[in-house]
């Protein structure tokens, strides 16, 4: 395992997967957290602040062309950047049962799932963990 790959890489990416490895982190501590703490709350805006960081830093990196320098990634981190806000709504306005849906959604699908293909050969996590 080496962190080279990744710290050679354009500058968007190590940014994006940084922040990506530290809302996952993040993420575990909030599922097992007491919920509706201070503690929670809190953690959970630098977790948003985090998500929004992965989504925002996807739109520098182009190394899935499908659409010009576009990929299908970048619809998902368009739907990131817009639940976020509907589901600090939620939380804001009582709405438990949506709030919860929403953020493990974005987590399994934006942490997760999105988070297993960046492991996939030719991948810059692949170099990292398994190596060239």
């Amino acid at each position: 395992m080496s962190l080279a790959p990744l710290l050679n890489a354009a500058p968007a990416i190590p940014v994006h997967a940084m922040a990506a490895m530290a809302a996952f982190a993040l993420g575990l501590v909030q599922f097992a957290a007491p919920k509706g703490t201070l503690t929670h709350r809190t953690l959970g805006w630098i977790w948003v602040a985090l998500m929004a960081v992965v989504a925002a830093s996807s739109f520098w990196i182009h190394e899935i062309r499908l659409l010009g320098p576009w990929s299908p990634i970048h619809l998902l981190s368009i739907m990131v950047l817009v639940l976020l806000p509907i589901a600090v709504l939620a939380a804001r306005s009582h709405n438990i049962r949506r709030h919860r849906w929403i953020m493990i959604g974005i987590f399994a699908g934006g942490l997760i799932i999105a988070g297993l293909f960046t492991f996939v050969p030719g991948r810059i996590m692949h170099a990292v963990v398994f190596g060239h």
